[in-house]
């Protein structure tokens, strides 16, 4: 199994870091997939049986209990309203499961740093390959219980990846960002833990975008996850096409910071077996 260490800070190197070291890749997001249920009765089925019974309570607790309505809609049954707020914390979960392993991928494995011909570069990438195949699991068990609900699925499911695919680049470059800083400012592993908890709150999560006011209705829209997290519902539950325009110019923007995010990482991992 080759190993290839690329030191130089490119849109390429970041590529060809990626392409050459696929094989370890995959096997290390294995490892960690399966790791996280290693010594439980059901194993890796935990991973399918968290979010259903996740869904299962937001449905009760939220069209049962609280009787609530997205958006005030009355008509659109007792699932919406959960099916809606598990789709919101599904997309910033991933953003947020990157972001917040990021900054101790490096500190927790000091062993790597000492071995020259690792590639330390693929930690975020497996990190978030990780967190991708969590965030997979979940939206099955939201379209199995669309399934049974409403007895179809909408078509336009098949855009979601693409939906889906700038938040990836933006999870990538910001965790290569605050992997390498991580080494140098140990604070900003607590940090991360209350901005993602406030950015939960700050995106349209638990309410949908057009329920506030329009004089604050800007900022939200300033805050990436709100296009995601809104793009995301549009496929999945309402048969919207995503918009197309946009995703293209999150695309670019998404892939700019993790050209930024790789730059920043190897520049400073030269540095790390000093600290560490």
């Amino acid at each position: 199994m080759p190993i290839i260490n690329v030191l130089v800070s490119t849109p390429r190197a970041l590529i060809v870091a990626i392409v050459r070291n696929a094989s370890l890749i995959f096997q290390m997001t294995k490892r960690e997939v399966v790791g996280r249920y290693r010594g439980s009765v059901f194993g890796l089925a935990w991973s399918f049986f968290n979010p259903l019974l996740m869904l299962a309570v937001y449905s009760f607790v939220f069209s049962f209990v609280f009787k609530s309505r997205w958006g005030g809609d009355v008509d659109q049954g007792h699932a919406r309203f959960a099916m809606m707020l598990f789709v919101g914390m599904t997309v910033h979960g991933l953003f947020a499961e990157c972001i917040n392993r990021a900054p101790h991928l490096i500190l927790n494995n000091p062993s790597y740093v000492k071995k020259i011909v690792f590639p330390l570069e693929i930690l975020p990438v497996v990190a978030l390959l990780s967190a991708f195949f969590h965030t997979a699991v979940s939206l099955l068990v939201l379209l199995i219980g669309f399934v049974l609900i409403r007895h179809y699925v909408f078509w336009t499911v098949v855009f979601l990846p693409i939906v889906l695919l700038p938040l990836m680049f933006v999870s990538l470059g910001v965790g290569w960002f605050l992997a390498a800083t991580g080494v140098f400012i140990r604070d900003i592993g607590q940090i991360t833990g209350l901005l993602t908890t406030v950015l939960m709150f700050l995106s349209p999560v638990f309410y949908p975008a057009s329920s506030l006011p329009e004089k604050y209705r800007f900022w939200l829209e300033l805050n990436p996850l709100t296009f995601f997290i809104e793009q995301s519902r549009g496929v999945l539950l309402e048969g919207q096409l995503p918009n197309f325009a946009l995703l293209g110019m999150y695309l670019i923007g998404g892939f700019v910071v993790a050209c930024a995010g790789f730059v920043c990482f190897q520049s400073a991992r030269r540095g790390f077996a000093d600290v560490l």
